[in-house]
């Protein structure tokens, strides 16, 4: 069998999103969960839990994405004055 992508599904503390996905995507979910329960031994791997870790992969493997985050993370950011006071012009 071959390998798959996702490893183990961390059980983390969820935030929850309400989503519509079509048909054929969450049957191709549930097929994943099935497929990669066998793999890790974990059994039926719910279809919402896979969502979150293959979001993760997918945007880690971005390198469009990855040069965005660098590029935002050197650009220095303005602050605005927390006291509430306009500053002179």
């Amino acid at each position: 069998m071959a390998k798959l992508k996702l490893g183990t599904i961390p059980d983390d503390k969820p935030v929850k999103l309400t989503i519509e996905l079509p048909a054929a995507i969450h049957r191709d979910l549930v097929a994943y969960g099935n497929a990669l329960g066998r793999e890790t031994g974990q059994g039926v791997v719910d279809p919402a839990k896979l969502i979150g870790p293959m979001l993760v992969r997918f945007m880690a493997t971005d390198r469009a994405f990855a040069k965005l985050r660098r590029s935002e993370s050197a650009t220095p950011r303005a602050h605005s004055d927390k006291s509430g006071s306009e500053k002179p012009t």
